[in-house]
């Protein structure tokens, strides 16, 4: 994504309860559901309207670690094989399709972690604006 990202703002109508993590959910993503969800309340820049992206977000995440673990037991390549004539033939090494599961689950989860102001970028933004409205013009120079 290019430019700036916007600001988070505090909403006054803002999640204050912790919904359950839906049930549809993988374990890894509901472990990611409890993980953030404290952390986003507690900010109060979560919406009801929010909680989709935070689904997503959570279902990226439970991928990326669900990948990760059957990578780790079955390695970034695997052995590919053809049968032919009752015959078994190996036909070389290629990369295993859950290396790019994986790495879209990444992508993904990253994208929406932005979103979310679950980044170190967009914690640093302002959470509300400094400059109060005193009832000045700002446009006025005089």
């Amino acid at each position: 994504m290019r430019g700036s990202k916007p600001r988070l703002v505090v909403d006054n109508e803002a999640v204050r309860k912790a919904p359950a993590a839906p049930s549809w959910l993988s374990g890894e993503a509901k472990k990611e559901w409890r993980r953030v969800l404290p952390i986003l309340i507690k900010r109060k820049i979560l919406t009801t309207a929010d909680l989709g992206s935070l689904e997503n977000y959570c279902v990226a995440i439970g991928q990326v670690r669900e990948m990760e673990e059957h990578l780790q037991r079955h390695g970034h390549v695997v052995e590919q094989f053809k049968e032919k004539d009752g015959e078994i033939f190996s036909l070389g090494m290629k990369r295993n399709p859950a290396v790019g599961i994986q790495s879209d689950a990444m992508t993904r989860a990253r994208l929406l972690a932005a979103e979310l102001g679950l980044t170190p970028v967009s914690r640093s933004r302002p959470a509300v604006r400094e400059d109060e409205d005193d009832g000045e013009d700002p446009c006025n120079v005089s």
